[in-house]
């Protein structure tokens, strides 16, 4: 039980979550402006400005900077985990939701819903474009500037 409170305690791990849901929230207000619907769905779904991804990463390795030092170990490594977690949204992940935009259009196209294996569109909103990820990124840094500077 006493780790389930340490966890609950751990600044680093609240401020990553905190950036995450600040992003996840940014994009339900988007829509709202953009779109003038609430979709509560923006709140766990991936894709969309900005990236909760990048938001997350970035925040964890600057908070592991500001209490262990960015001349750490662990700084490092959450640095290098946020480069790949950025780079797989902007990039694999981000072809990933655009083939499946191509096969949504194919088999609608074509009428068939058989061809599709679960009967459902395929997610298309998967990756980040380079300024989802750079605003992402940027929110991260400026919660855990707040948080810890």
């Amino acid at each position: 039980m006493n780790y389930l409170m340490d966890l609950c305690k751990n600044s680093i791990l609240q401020t990553a979550l905190i950036s995450w849901f600040a992003a996840q929230l940014i994009k339900v207000i988007i829509v709202l402006i953009i779109e003038r619907r609430v979709d509560f769905t923006r709140i766990t779904g991936s894709g969309g400005m900005p990236s909760s991804h990048s938001s997350f990463t970035v925040s964890l390795a600057a908070a592991i900077g500001f209490t262990d030092g960015f001349d750490s170990v662990a700084f490092a490594l959450a640095a290098a985990f946020s480069l790949v977690v950025m780079y797989d949204a902007s990039g694999v992940r981000r072809s990933a939701g655009q083939q499946a935009a191509i096969l949504n259009r194919i088999v609608e196209k074509l009428g068939k819903e058989e061809l599709s294996a679960t009967g459902k569109k395929l997610k298309e909103l998967l990756g980040h474009t380079p300024m989802e990820v750079f605003a992402g990124a940027l929110l991260g840094l400026i919660i855990a500037i707040i948080q810890y500077a």
